[in-house]
This record gives C-alpha cells, sequence and structure tokens, in this order.
C-alpha cells in the first residue's frame, strides 16, 4: 500500500530533524576536542556546555514573540576539522528548511503536528521546559545558519547595530484594506482614511518596520579575500566560527553590555521617504518628490 504523501514528508522531516541533532552534536564534540578558544559576550564561561546550549536552543520560551529568535553572541576558533563538522550541520539545516518549505507548500495542516512531535525526537534536549508546558518547536531556530568567517581574520570589532529596518513597498489601496482591517469606527482611523482618499491611487506608499538591535562583527583579514576585500561585517545572532590553525582568537574589543537607544548612524541625505509617517497607525510614509 504506498505511503500517504503527508506520511512520507513528516518522516523525511524527522529524519531531517535527527540529522541536524546529531550533526550539531558532532560539531560540539569535535571543537571540544580540539581544546580551542572561544568567547561568550553574556557568560564568563564560554565552554563546550555553552555552545551547545546555544546551538542546540530550537524552542519557545514562555512569553516570546513568534517572530524573534534568541541571540547568542559569541565567538569560536575553528580548525579545518571543526569547519567541515559546521559544514555538514549547515547544510542539515538547509535541507530541514527544504523539507519544511515543502510542507508549508503542499500540506500546511501537518505544522501543528510536527511542533507536537519533533521535540520528542531527542528528550535530553528539552527535559528542562517539561511540565511548565513551554516544549514548543521554534522552527527558525533549528534552520538559522551558524555563522562562518571567510578566512583567517587578525582583528574583530562587535558594536550594536540599531539603524535596521525593513521597507515594505504597498499601493494605496493596500494601505486602504489594512486601515480598515483595524477599528474604522475611531477617529484616528477615519482622519488616515480621509488622508489616504486624497492620494491617487498609482502612489507607491512604504510601510517600515523597525528590527531589533543586534550585533555585528567587523572582520579585518590577515590577507585580502580573493575579491580584494580587506574587511567584512556580518550579523551574529550564533557563535560565530573563525578559522584558526593555533586554536587562538584574534584581537577582539568588547562592546557595551546594551545597544545604545538613539540610533548608531546619521539619516542618510538621499532618504527617500519623508520623515513623517502619512499614516501612524500603521507606520506607512511617502516617498519623497525626486
Amino acid at each position: 500500500m504506498a505511503q500517504a504523501p503527508e506520511y512520507r514528508l513528516l518522516a523525511e522531516l524527522e529524519a531531517a530533524f535527527d540529522d541536524l541533532v546529531e550533526r550539531t552534536e558532532t560539531l560540539v564534540a569535535t571543537w571540544h576536542r580540539s581544546n580551542a578558544d572561544a568567547w561568550s559576550f553574556d557568560t564568563p564561561r564560554a565552554d563546550a556546555a555553552w555552545l551547545h546550549r546555544a546551538l542546540l536552543d530550537f524552542w519557545y520560551q514562555q512569553g516570546q514573540d513568534g517572530r524573534s529568535t534568541r541571540s547568542y553572541i559569541g565567538l569560536v576558533a575553528a580548525n579545518g576539522a571543526v569547519i567541515e563538522q559546521l559544514e555538514a550541520t549547515n547544510a542539515a539545516k538547509r535541507t530541514l528548511a527544504e523539507k519544511l518549505a515543502e510542507i508549508r507548500r503542499d500540506v500546511p495542516s501537518l505544522i501543528p503536528e510536527i511542533k507536537a512531535v519533533l521535540p520528542f525526537r531527542h528528550p535530553a534536549l528539552h527535559d528542562h521546559l517539561r511540565g511548565v508546558g513551554l516544549a514548543r518547536l521554534h522552527l527558525k531556530q533549528c534552520w538559522r545558519a551558524i555563522p562562518l568567517a571567510p578566512a583567517e581574520v587578525s582583528r574583530i570589532r562587535l558594536a550594536w547595530y540599531t539603524s535596521g529596518r525593513s521597507i515594505k513597498r504597498l499601493s494605496v489601496r493596500d494601505a486602504e484594506r489594512m486601515l480598515l482591517a483595524l477599528d474604522s469606527e475611531a477617529t484616528h482611523i477615519r482622519i488616515q482614511l480621509r488622508t489616504l482618499a486624497g492620494l491617487p491611487d498609482s502612489e507607491p506608499l512604504a510601510q517600515v518596520q523597525p528590527q531589533a538591535p543586534l550585533m555585528r562583527a567587523n572582520l579585518f583579514f590577515r590577507e585580502p579575500l580573493e575579491d580584494g576585500h580587506a574587511r567584512r561585517a556580518m550579523n551574529v545572532a550564533l557563535p560565530l566560527f573563525v578559522p584558526s590553525t593555533n586554536g587562538r582568537l584574534p584581537d577582539i574589543n568588547q562592546p557595551s553590555p546594551t545597544p545604545p537607544e538613539q540610533r548608531t548612524r546619521a539619516k542618510r541625505r538621499d532618504a527617500r521617504l519623508e520623515d513623517t509617517p502619512l499614516l501612524p497607525s500603521l507606520r506607512i510614509y511617502r516617498y519623497r518628490d525626486n
């Protein structure tokens, strides 16, 4: 008897999840055997237990926004064997992400079952969550890639980046539908609907979503890369693995314990959006006239 497609997909996803866990544990064990250095932003003891916790944190915590992920900022010196295991782990993450995308596309009703079943594939990973209703799988935390510096680095400068934002282009009709989905009887919504009615339908608008502060690592390479660049900036939500033949980390700075309250970058003179939102309730702006 042929296996139903949804059961085949679930079995393939379970196998991909098992492979990811096993490869991640092998990565941590390989690094531990290398006796290489590590540094953590928020704990004085950057050891194998810390790395295991950082790389295998796949669960929601109580009250966590489903759109957000937890950060584990740190640096890990990596020899060739560790890098090989890291690349295998990231390949397993890509496979898991592909399987999840296939399920979301073909059998989205399986997602709740996935979140109920996968945590029990490896009970030791979430024993600390048992009995308190927190054993919920955070799929994005499973498949987000572990960062790897592309070459040996002479120094790393870490700094908070607080200027990030996402901009989504909208039509006037899109904005109208979004306003009407709010409380259309409220005075401030009616005012914004009247404002919108005065625009031509063809005018593009932009919805701006500020992004949470993140840590950025500025890497200064020992030798220029093949493209000629001698430095690169990388966002580091997970420990950054740095190629090292001697197991030592490069020179690093100690960033501020908390992000600055104000933007860290000056406003661009060529900013394309107006300073004041057209529709404050939705953070929607008009584009400047060129």
